[in-house]
């Protein structure tokens, strides 16, 4: 109910209530977060209260869940100044236009005319994040040079185009011919009055955040790691546990990720070798493979690319019979990101709302070094079949799970969706999807050793001083690297948990043998929802009991 965005995205309530929140949008100023902060301490006292004993096994869990959720928002307060309310990859900047271009209901008119009441508040919203980014510059708590310099160039481009061209206008006009109510004449007015107010407060809002930004770029450094903060290391230990949901520190992870690093090179090598490549490093052969299959940076290139993942996704359906029996019911669908994130988005799922109104949605950033086949394949597996859209998806949907479990109404955790998506693309290649496609193969292993480059990179930035450019000459690109230094240890959930996922499932076969059913077993892990590592293994271990108690 506080947070008007949050119940759009899952369309959490029904009717008027709903409807409501349709027309606000969340409030981002300091007391707003102060209050949230006092509610999850609340609720951590409340649910101290019940007796778990008395619970079902579900309950319990769910009561565990609940618990570790709310605690992470009161272990994290006092770091929040750390995340920066204005950025290229995550800040208010972003998020209030992917609200009303991606998640924002356009069925109805009622549904328009929310979005414009919801349009005109976002000039308010703007301006709660520019106070709090000048505030924190008072304290001299600021983006590195570079992320400013990122944020910056976005939100010009943003702004670059004629009000009724902004994606903000331009969505609308697009989908607003789709209502049958609507007449054109009220159409044409909504859209009308929709350019008025980017014109006379969204672009305004922009120039004023921009300037904001420009006036830190002075006293900024390329300092680029939560290190550099007081309590800095206290900051990353906390976002390493929030986003792996393991007390793993950053040397046990660097470590995992150098290890990691090694085997999967050694394996690229190999079949690199095999298909005639064998000049220069891993990583100069990879590239030159990029190029190889790339397509063309124009209007028909990026149609092109488009059009296969269409296909990809769809072969990907056909192919998960082999390991899958349940599968969600709600469609996905694949859509480019609007051209003013290019520049620093990353391919994304958007999940579907809980009354089945809106696809899932894969967004993929059409940036030049993104318009290539290599590892195009992989990507689908990851963000949508049988990755994200089966994990969130059967979760949405799954009415047998309490609400907010449903809706991930208190969060994400990270370690368990990215762990699982991550572990979808390894499963295509156990499975033979690849079969007779080395460069697929390829572009498998090579999805895998950025996430293991991640590894290595992301406590590289954050405990171990390492600059922007170190980061990049290890092998990542620079708006990977920038997403890492504005999502502090976000970026090692993927490995992390993916080789917990691996490991489980390892574990429930040599307890099985010859009764081990990996349908059986991705059903367990994805019907239980989105939990924390340590009671995803409590889960599994319960059901390797069931099945050894069954004979």
């Amino acid at each position: 109910m506080r947070q008007p965005a949050a119940a759009t995205g899952s369309r959490y309530f029904e009717g008027e209530t709903q409807a409501a929140l349709d027309r606000q949008l969340t409030p981002q100023d300091e007391a707003f977060d102060r209050e949230t902060i006092a509610l999850a301490q609340r609720g951590l006292e409340r649910l101290a209260a019940f007796d778990r004993t008395a619970m079902s096994d579900e309950e319990r869990l769910s009561a565990d869940l609940m618990q570790w959720q709310l605690q992470t928002l009161v272990d994290n307060a006092p770091f929040r100044d750390y995340q920066f309310p204005l950025n290229q990859f995550g800040g208010s900047n972003v998020g209030l236009p992917n609200l009303m271009t991606v998640v924002h209901p356009l069925a109805t008119a009622g549904d328009v005319d929310n979005y414009v009441a919801r349009l005109g508040q976002i000039e308010a919203r703007m301006g709660e994040s520019v106070q709090r980014a000048q505030a924190l510059a008072a304290r001299r708590i600021l983006p590195p040079r570079f992320i400013l310099q990122s944020t910056i160039a976005q939100m010009r481009q943003f702004i670059s185009p004629e009000p009724a061209a902004n994606p903000l206008v331009a969505t609308l006009a697009a989908r607003i011919g789709e209502i049958d109510e609507l007449d054109a004449a009220r159409g044409a007015a909504f859209v009308e009055q929709a350019t008025g107010i980017v014109a006379s407060q969204v672009y305004p809002a922009w120039r004023q955040a921009i300037e904001a930004l420009e006036a830190q770029l002075p006293a900024a450094t390329d300092d680029a790691g939560l290190w550099r903060f007081e309590h800095g290391a206290e900051a990353y230990a906390q976002r390493l546990h929030q986003f792996t949901s393991t007390r793993l520190g950053a040397d046990e992870i660097h470590a995992i990720g150098l290890r990691e690093v090694a085997r999967i090179e050694a394996e690229m090598d190999r079949i690199l070798r095999s298909i005639g490549r064998s000049k220069g490093s891993v990583r100069e052969r990879v590239d030159a493979l990029k190029r190889d299959l790339a397509y063309g940076n124009d209007d028909a290139g990026r149609k092109a690319i488009m059009d296969d993942i269409e296909t990809m996704m769809r072969d990907a359906e056909r192919r998960a019979d082999a390991v899958f029996d349940i599968r969600p019911k709600t469609p996905v669908i694949a859509r480019p990101y609007p051209e003013y994130r290019w520049a620093s988005a990353a391919a994304s799922y958007t999940a579907p709302p809980l009354d089945g109104s809106r696809p899932g949605v894969y967004q993929m950033p059409l940036r030049p070094d993104r318009l290539t086949r290599f590892g195009l394949r992989t990507l689908v597996y990851h963000e949508t079949v049988p990755g994200h859209h089966f994990q969130i998806a059967l979760s949405v949907e799954n009415r047998d799970l309490p609400k907010f479990r449903q809706a991930r109404t208190f969060g994400g955790i990270s370690a368990y969706s990215e762990g699982w998506a991550l572990y979808a693309e390894r499963l295509a290649a156990e499975e033979g999807w690849y079969e007779g496609d080395p460069e697929g193969l390829l572009g498998q292993l090579d999805a895998e050793l950025f996430r293991a480059r991640r590894l290595v990179v992301d406590t590289g930035l954050h405990a171990m001083r390492w600059t922007r450019q170190q980061a990049i000459d290890y092998g990542i690109s620079p708006s990977e690297v920038e997403r890492y230094v504005v999502m502090p240890g976000q970026a090692t959930s993927y490995m992390v948990g993916q080789l917990e996922i691996i490991r489980l499932r390892d574990k429930a076969r040599a307890a099985l043998g010859d009764d081990f059913d990996p349908k059986q077993f991705h059903n367990h892990v994805l019907l239980t929802g989105m939990v924390p590592l340590v009671m995803l293994e409590q889960e599994v271990d319960a059901w390797i009991a069931s099945e050894l108690a069954r004979g």
